[in-house]
């Protein structure tokens, strides 16, 4: 295995509980009995907090109250079962993370396996964050020497799996380096980027960390790692800012600093939570994806779309045929269940002079159910006879569309409003190609007027 310098030693221990005070014999209440991560305060971040590791374990039998458990008591632990680590990232306040239960609950409903949350608050809490990271190897190696133990227990690697959050993902890529990246996963939520951009694989989270990695980059542009770090590198809108969380510090400071790095934790709870599937595209950037040049998976397609988050895995069937880790890109909603819906809007326009503006379609259904798509990240060119293929992205899925709505701007305050005569445009589904497209013929779009339409069944068109 390999050795970055922190050996295993025998006197780093886990220490289950503190010592039990002189009155432990009188009975506790239920509190008392449940163990809890640990909760400090931002007077704890002030002073400063030494590294202690707590490991609860959670399982199907016990979904709420954990046990406390270390290398000599694994209490329920099931070793032929799937084992998860949860591993948290730096704690500015000392608080615990809101989504700990939701995630640990999720996971269990979806897999009979034991889940385990580490609990490194004591360490991560500190107004420094140097301190914080510079603690991550030392976690990771209490980390390896558990899983020595369950190893020994007859565990296999190949049933151990990491999910580390920010600080927590590099964590994680040090412990599958203490076992040569035969861990069976790694999954890691906007790894940290400070302190650990640039550095070589040694120092950070890797591919060949464990015999898969799967990353999620939600703030590539404070918080979060900015390069591909894994097999496989979702970035949802981009990695950059995510719908729905403040752009400036009135729309709450605390918010602003940490929604966007958040929000790769909540898409991996949507993805073991909600209905729909967060289909992603393959792509070499995200303007690509949005000019809809990487719509080239799915159902009509050789390859299926990856899926983000909890059954990223299925993914790794196909990268045995693929040199390079695989970069993926999509959209998400401002909120749960996160999910937009695919469709090409297909326009053919017929003007002597060149338009250039932005598009936005509206879809209506029979029972009044409204959905919007922008179609304003660039200018889109409109020539006369040439087909423009527009990707649209709407919140709502609507099987049967009665209306068409479409509003051409082009951003100019002063002018004559320009027209923009269509001699078609076709809708089609990404997500349901089986459902027929629908189109409309020979119509004018008036400068930032709203045209509605109903839409009709496709026939060849001649020009």
């Amino acid at each position: 295995m390999l050795d970055f310098g922190y050996p295993r030693q025998t006197d780093i221990l886990i220490l289950p509980v503190p010592p039990p005070p002189e009155n432990a014999h009188r009975k506790q209440d239920t509190r008392e009995k449940c163990p809890a991560f640990t909760k400090l305060n931002i007077q704890s971040a002030l002073v400063g907090t030494s590294l202690h590791v707590k490991l609860f374990l959670y399982t199907r039998r016990n979904t709420t109250c954990p046990e406390v458990i270390n290398s000599t008591v694994l209490g329920e632990l099931d070793v032929t079962k799937k084992t998860t680590f949860i591993v948290h990232g730096y704690r500015p306040t000392g608080s615990a993370p809101v989504w700990l239960g939701d995630i640990v609950k999720s996971l269990l409903a979806v897999d009979d396996m034991n889940v385990i949350v580490v609990d490194w608050n004591r360490g991560a809490t500190t107004v420094v964050y140097h301190h914080a990271s510079s603690r991550t190897k030392k976690v990771a190696q209490i980390l390896t020497k558990f899983i020595d133990h369950l190893l020994a227990e007859g565990a296999s690697l190949d049933d151990i799996y990491i999910i580390g959050v920010s600080l927590g993902a590099h964590i994680a890529g040090f412990v599958g380096k203490m076992f040569d990246g035969e861990l069976g996963r790694i999954t890691g939520l906007d790894p940290a980027g400070p302190l650990f951009n640039g550095k070589p694989p040694k120092d950070r989270l890797d591919s060949g960390d464990a015999q898969f990695v799967d990353i999620i980059h939600s703030d590539i542009d404070a918080l979060g790692y900015k390069e591909p770090l894994g097999n496989i590198d979702f970035y949802p809108n981009g990695g950059l800012d995510q719908p729905g969380c403040p752009k400036s510090v009135f729309g709450g400071m605390q918010s602003y600093f940490k929604c966007d790095h958040q929000r790769a934790v909540f898409l991996y709870l949507a993805s073991l939570t909600e209905k729909c599937n967060l289909t992603t595209y393959p792509c070499r950037s995200y303007r690509d994806y949005r000019n809809g040049l990487c719509i080239n998976c799915g159902a009509e397609q050789k390859d299926p779309c990856p899926l983000m988050g909890y059954y990223a895995d299925r993914w790794k069937i196909y990268l045995g045929r693929k040199d390079t880790p695989t970069t993926v890109f999509f959209d998400t909603a401002s909120k749960k269940p996160y999910c937009l819906y695919h469709y090409f809007v297909d326009i053919i326009s017929w003007n002597k002079d060149i338009r250039r503006g932005f598009i936005t379609i509206k879809l209506k259904n029979r029972a009044g159910i409204t959905t919007e798509s922008k179609i304003d990240h660039q200018a889109i060119a409109f020539q006369k006879y040439q087909e423009v293929n527009l990707l649209a992205r709407f919140d709502q899925d609507l099987d049967e569309v009665a209306t068409i709505s479409l509003t051409f701007t082009t951003g100019r305050l002063l002018g004559a409003k320009q027209m923009l005569r269509i001699l078609r445009m076709k809708l089609r589904s990404v997500d349901h190609p089986n459902r027929a497209p629908m189109c409309r013929y020979d119509f004018i779009l008036i400068e930032n007027k709203e045209t509605t339409i109903q839409p009709l069944p496709c026939r060849t068109l001649q020009m």
